[in-house]
């Protein structure tokens, strides 16, 4: 299953993009609206794209009214991804969520570099989460945490049925004319092609550490990129900043996806994820005749 990833597009604005894919992740939903932080909130590097967004949408009781309808009506299959600053507001978005049929299932952003935490831990908002409702829970972690192994096995604990890795790590990026950074807030969230030896690192090892289904993501730009990413351990991939330039992503990597697969005699994704892990699976050329 191809996604994207949550925030890097906005399926009423561009709702051909949004059915090119296998399901649809909304933007971020908190309790009450946010406008997100000041500008300037993007800004290119050399190696990928920041983002210092900060969350902005229109809350939860909007969003229920205005925007999942609308969503509803394109005919996708949704998650909606949700946040907030502790894990009562999660657990409440998650209870108003529960009710509605046309969610397929809920996406806890866990772990955005550009606003501040909530004071309790991963597993125990995913336990209150739980508790409030009976929709599928995904977990999307940071990257930054040197044991992301374990932060995987904790939150497995606590009731969620799936991961979602990784978010955006911390960067930094400087104005060649002033020297001063390019973001309002300094530091932002770098996603793009230096994230993919992260995300494959983290994918590794959240596979070896639990049994949970992994939403891999981080710098695909290639079908290529989805396949090393299914093989490190992922079950379905999401497409992120390549949203950004190339509208026809969604249908090209899924293509590419195919032929990768091909090359290695492999019939579905299913059948790739995880050999980096069970056996060397090596590109054996045809014999001329």
């Amino acid at each position: 299953m191809i996604l994207n990833a949550s925030g890097c597009l906005d399926a009423l604005t561009a709702p051909d993009v949004a059915q090119q894919l296998d399901c649809f992740v909304t933007k971020t939903v908190t309790p009450l609206p946010r406008g997100g932080n000041p500008p300037i909130r993007i800004a290119e590097t050399a190696v990928g794209m920041l983002n210092s967004i900060g969350l902005a949408n229109p809350g939860i009781d909007r969003f229920l009214v205005a925007n999942l309808p609308e969503l509803a009506a394109l005919g996708l299959r949704l998650w909606v991804s949700v946040g907030g600053f502790s894990a009562e507001e999660y657990a409440r978005s998650c209870a108003l969520l529960d009710g509605r049929p046309e969610v397929e299932a809920l996406e806890l952003n866990l772990s955005c570099p550009n606003v501040e935490e909530a004071a309790e831990s991963a597993a125990q908002i995913v336990a209150a989460c739980r508790a409030a409702t009976t929709k599928p829970i995904w977990a999307k972690l940071s990257p930054a945490n040197w044991d992301i192994a374990a932060s995987a096995r904790a939150v497995e604990a606590a009731g969620a049925d799936g991961l979602s890795l990784v978010n955006t790590i911390r960067g930094l990026a400087l104005d060649p004319r002033t020297n001063r950074p390019k973001l309002h807030t300094a530091t932002g969230g770098l996603s793009g092609p230096a994230l993919k030896p992260i995300a494959l690192a983290a994918v590794f090892q959240c596979r070896r550490a639990s049994a949970l289904p992994i939403v891999g993501m981080g710098g695909v730009w290639s079908g290529r990129d989805a396949f090393e990413l299914l093989a490190a351990g992922a079950t379905h991939v999401a497409l992120g900043t390549v949203l950004f330039g190339d509208p026809g992503a969604p249908t090209r990597v899924a293509a590419e996806l195919r032929a990768e697969l091909a090359r290695f005699g492999l019939e579905c994704p299913r059948d790739a994820s995880g050999i980096a892990h069970d056996h060397a699976l090596s590109f054996q050329p045809p014999l001329l005749l």
